[in-house]
């Protein structure tokens, strides 16, 4: 994920001190940052207002690349970077998908040292958003990216879908366009514990969790970043191995968001970012 945010320094802040990512590399007015031993899974940039940079998708390798790249054009989208936008990046190519989402699709991320041995996730995991045509976008996503269904919820609600064994790598929801949540992997529902007593000490908390999710299985807590983003923590996340296993149907009455409790906070799908678009 890249993020512009009026506040780069609040947003570092929450990256490394809430959250344990480690900084991998400061480049003018963008701050890259990873949970593991690579060149960055989260970009931070100075800006004069709060948005989605773009959502950046690791292909398999420079024949896959060259594969979406023709399934781009086919497509009618406008390409925005013909090379890497972000450092670090070997090759890619960045292009503008439906309602202005930014997507920045490459190969080849340079290593990094790993940070330092305190606290953090293991892993950048997925993310969340609210297209105003789910439906339309969920397609796009299958046929353009090759993502495929793992959940559906309800009428055209929601979305779950994987484009690796974790059962989603992006989740869709029926919404106004926003962006919600990036996602991090956790070794243990501890590490989600700990992230809200590391919240509770500088006068922040908690929106919503430790809950045990229906769609995912996954154990997941959730906070508002300074960008006005949510950022969740998670564990123990389905897999699925079988690229041909259909889609889970959940009607839209099914409690598919909490199996421990009915409870969901009204206000938590009121947070979230819009896209940052007409960039270039």
């Amino acid at each position: 994920m890249a993020i512009q945010t009026t506040d780069v320094e609040g947003s570092i802040f929450d990256a490394t001190q809430l959250l344990g990512l480690h900084v991998t590399e400061q480049k003018g007015n963008e701050v890259y940052l990873a949970a593991g031993a690579v060149h960055h899974e989260l970009v931070y940039i100075e800006s004069e207002t709060n948005g989605i940079h773009s959502i950046g998708l690791l292909a398999k390798d420079g024949d896959a690349l060259r594969t979406i790249r023709r399934r781009v054009e086919d497509e009618n989208l406008r390409i925005i970077s013909e090379g890497p936008e972000c450092s670090g990046i070997e090759d890619g190519f960045s292009f503008v998908g439906p309602e202005g989402w930014i997507f920045e699709v490459f190969i080849d991320m340079q290593p990094a040292e790993p940070g330092r041995l305190s606290f953090g996730p293991d892993r950048y995991g997925h993310i969340n958003f609210h297209p105003r045509d789910v439906r339309g976008m969920m397609e796009f996503l299958q046929r353009t990216l090759d993502f495929r269904l793992s959940d559906i919820i309800g009428d055209d609600y929601a979305y779950f879908m994987r484009c690796s064994p974790d059962h989603h790598g992006i989740a869709l929801i029926q919404g106004q366009g926003t962006f919600h949540h990036h996602a991090w992997q956790a070794q243990s529902i501890v590490d989600l514990g700990k992230l809200g007593d590391r919240l509770n000490r500088v006068g922040r908390e908690l929106i919503w969790g430790p809950v045990r999710h229906g769609a995912g299985h996954n154990v997941a807590a959730y906070y508002v970043e300074t960008s006005g983003a949510v950022v969740e923590l998670y564990t123990d996340l389905e897999q699925i191995y079988d690229e041909n296993r259909p889609p889970v149907k959940w009607s839209g009455e099914e409690n598919w968001w909490n199996m421990w409790s009915s409870y969901r906070p009204e206000s938590f799908r009121d947070f979230g970012i819009p896209p940052v678009t007409n960039r270039h």
